[in-house]
């Protein structure tokens, strides 16, 4: 005994459960347009004149997988377009549909990593240390001391700072209101004002003076004195000149493991990658009139591809003197060819509007007003 499938009857009525993941069967505009756009397919594809080998569930499916292939296009654009924004960011969200604003964020955090590197901020945290230097002694093993808080041998640290500079200059610089040695008490007195205590205070001497005194102490330095440095080779510090008296040389440093930590610090529930920008399916009903159309002529597409299929099963079917060649092929090319079309159109939609051809557009605009503007003539003012 064999059964009859029914094919399509020429009228359709959707009910909730009737698509295969139900995504949109609850909105209402959604069961509103299931029935119709089934209907318009089937007439695009010959009905009445010829017979359909579909039923309505199989137009149901196309229309939701329309559905869902146009929000996924949408989606996964602007995750492209927002990722470097989004990333770092809470998943808390849905951000369907909604503009996401430029900020600093990203910036800031890629700003933060050279900020360790230079000393100006970032993740990783500066630590002190302290070496006793030994009069007499230049050459120190820095394997040989424990650093703060650990003592652990086991962590690899990098030196990122050695407090081992030249004493300032201010501080051997003569005070410029007592006036000895700088040969302008004697001008003074002959301005009636030695008697006064200190004389000097009466004197006003520009602020270049002070600098180039400054810069004649350093130079001086440089020139005729072993100048302050160190030479950092692996563990192995050695300091100039050598120390004349006991001291402790203060450095900083920190830990290559933490450094290579604060790459993953960002929290469990924030955005890291494509996988998990907070982007859900579209609502069919907010979905635009350009948007729908699309969905319309995609679901069509499908139905080309699936009719296709059961057409190819036999390519031709035998009648009395003849037989009768099946379109099977030829509508599954078709189908493939319009979903490839419809999908370029769109990507090529979405791209128009993208933030980078967005601001490409704008600045052109503004070069294009300032073109215009320059050839308005001047007014000539007559006072």
């Amino acid at each position: 005994m064999s059964i009859q499938i029914p094919i399509w009857p020429g009228s359709s009525s959707f009910s909730a459960s009737a698509t295969p993941f139900g995504f949109f069967d609850t909105d209402t505009t959604f069961q509103s347009h299931a029935d119709k756009v089934s209907s318009w397919c089937a007439t695009r594809l010959g009905y009445p004149l010829n017979d359909i080998e579909l039923q309505s569930t199989h137009l149901y499916a196309c229309f939701e997988e329309s559905v869902l292939e146009y929000s996924n296009q949408v989606n996964q654009f602007s995750i492209r377009d927002n990722m470097f924004i989004l990333q770092g960011t809470p998943t808390g969200s849905n951000l369907t549909g909604k503009p996401v604003n430029p900020t600093l964020n990203r910036l800031i955090q890629i700003s933060k990593n050279y900020g360790t590197e230079a000393g100006s901020g970032g993740y990783v945290t500066y630590k002190s240390a302290s070496i006793d230097v030994v009069t007499g002694k230049q050459l120190y093993d820095l394997s040989n001391f424990v650093f703060e808080g650990d003592g652990d041998s086991t962590k690899t640290i990098e030196i990122k700072k050695i407090f081992h500079d030249t004493p300032p200059a201010i501080v051997r610089y003569f005070d410029p209101f007592v006036g000895t040695g700088l040969g302008s008490q004697q001008m003074l007195e002959n301005f009636g004002w030695g008697g006064y205590s200190p004389g000097v205070s009466f004197l006003m001497q520009p602020m270049y003076a002070d600098l180039l005194r400054l810069q004649a102490i350093e130079f001086n330095d440089m020139i005729r004195k072993s100048a302050y440095s160190f030479e950092l080779t692996g563990t192995r510090l050695r300091i100039f000149p050598v120390p004349l008296y006991d001291y402790k040389l203060f450095i900083n440093y920190i830990t290559t493991e933490e450094r290579a930590s604060a790459s993953f610090a960002a929290k469990s529930n924030s955005i890291g990658d494509f996988s998990n920008a907070p982007y859900e399916l579209h609502q069919y009903s907010r979905i635009n009139p350009a948007g729908k159309q699309w969905i319309f002529k995609y679901t069509l597409a499908l139905a080309k591809e699936v009719l296709g299929n059961i057409r190819s099963k036999y390519s031709s079917i035998p009648i009395p003197g003849a037989e009768i060649t099946l379109n099977g092929a030829d509508l599954v090319s078709q189908g493939t060819t319009e979903k490839e079309a419809l999908i370029t159109q769109l990507r090529e939609n979405l791209e128009a509007v993208s933030r980078q051809t967005q601001l490409t557009k704008m600045t052109e605009e503004a070069d294009n007003v300032q073109s215009q503007l320059s050839k308005v003539p001047l007014t000539i003012y007559i006072g």
